[in-house]
């Protein structure tokens, strides 16, 4: 996963001794996170650098091995799936019901369940709960390679690398896992999205895995490498993950839900599920939790009631990512349409937070033009 911006909620959530180890969870622990680098986008037919976006303390982090490293010293309860929730007359407290008939009662519920959160349908409703899915498809790969194949892909960039293609596709290649030097032994990353209608997604639902597979190598073979060498050289029997892309946003009066007093809300994904070609989600993610952290402190020590407290972490939360969410589409649709490439959001203004690119953008504008937040704004209305 990709943390910039973001670092910095992350760090704050940490004790010192904790984020001193940051660098043993990224994806190649033996190259050490500098101050400032840039992520390449490159004309996938021909290797052209289309632009190069800069990125300060950009970190590239294992899921895994962060999640371990967080998880030290908490009390985490595993295999438990939430049923309901019930709230007391008095306002004081919330029930989270479970299968198997156990409950646990608390303060405040934080569903950050991801994606498909179980949390948000019950404060929603299973129609205006349920997530989004945009006309927008990729497929997946993890693989090995030899030691020389795997020295040749890290050639293009040590940890990270993007593509647009002229074909109507968007690429990114990474590294996964080179915690052992042994080349052999290291993991990559990579995908390719594309324009998938709604009747295409349909018609192929069912496709095996060899199918899936036959279809990316045929897209890869319009791209230059390191992209079509990575996908030629993969065996006939590679495991691979299709998925539509999908989103969720909490800026949508639909999606507004009830905190019943500061006793339940959403954060990360849950709360904001957006697509993935700016590399947004983890920094709004963390940004949630240190917020949200702020908030519990204000209320537990009688600086805020509970009620205020998360009704304005809630508020700016919506109002962040929520943005985020309508942007990262926008972005989507357009870095898959050669035409509208360049007004993207990620080649106009890189991987900043969307409220800094309207800040700067208002700043620039002549008196009358609109700037991409507004546009965007005006879209999302007029598709509604």
């Amino acid at each position: 996963m990709g943390l910039h911006w973001g670092a910095s909620a992350l760090e704050s959530l940490m004790p010192e001794a904790m984020w001193s180890r940051i660098q043993s969870v990224q994806v190649d622990p033996s190259t050490p996170t500098t101050e400032s680098d840039c992520i390449k986008f490159l004309n996938g037919a021909t290797g052209e650098v289309l632009t190069t976006i800069p990125a300060q303390k950009f970190y590239r982090l294992r899921r895994r091995k962060l999640r371990h490293l967080l998880a030290e010293g908490l009390d985490i309860r595993f295999n438990h799936k939430i049923t309901g929730i019930d709230y007391t007359g008095d306002g004081g407290t919330a029930t989270a019901y479970f299968e198997g008939q156990e409950k646990i009662t608390a303060s405040l519920i934080v569903g950050a369940d991801g994606a498909r959160s179980t949390v948000r349908d019950l404060l929603l409703g299973p129609k205006n709960g349920s997530i989004r899915t945009v006309p927008y498809c990729a497929t997946w790969i993890q693989a090995k390679y030899t030691a020389e194949q795997a020295r040749f892909l890290r050639t293009f960039h040590p940890l990270y690398i993007a593509a647009i293609n002229p074909a109507g596709f968007f690429s990114f290649f990474g590294l996964h896992d080179a915690s052992d030097p042994d080349p052999a032994s290291w993991t990559f990353f990579f995908y390719i999205s594309w324009h998938s209608p709604f009747d295409e997604q349909e018609a192929t639902k069912d496709w095996s895995n060899a199918q899936r597979l036959a279809q990316v190598k045929e897209f890869a073979s319009h791209f230059t490498d390191p992209w079509r060498s990575a996908f030629e050289w993969l065996p006939d029997d590679q495991e691979v993950w299709y998925m539509s892309l999908t989103d969720f946003d909490p800026g949508l009066e639909e999606h507004r839900w009830d905190n019943h007093n500061g006793r339940v809300t959403l954060a990360g994904d849950a709360a904001h599920a957006m697509t993935y070609q700016r590399g947004q989600g983890l920094n709004h993610s963390v940004t949630d939790a240190g917020r949200l952290a702020t908030a519990i402190q204000e209320f537990f020590s009688g600086d805020k009631a509970r009620g205020e407290a998360i009704a304005e972490y809630e508020g700016e939360m919506i109002e962040r990512a929520g943005g985020e969410v309508r942007m990262s589409t926008t972005n989507t649709e357009m870095v898959h349409d050669w035409k509208k490439v360049q007004m993207s959001p990620v080649m106009r203004s890189g991987m900043v937070k969307v409220q800094d690119i309207a800040a700067d953008e208002a700043l620039k504008k002549p008196s009358g033009d609109e700037t991409v937040m507004e546009r965007i704004v005006e879209q999302r209305i007029s598709s509604a």
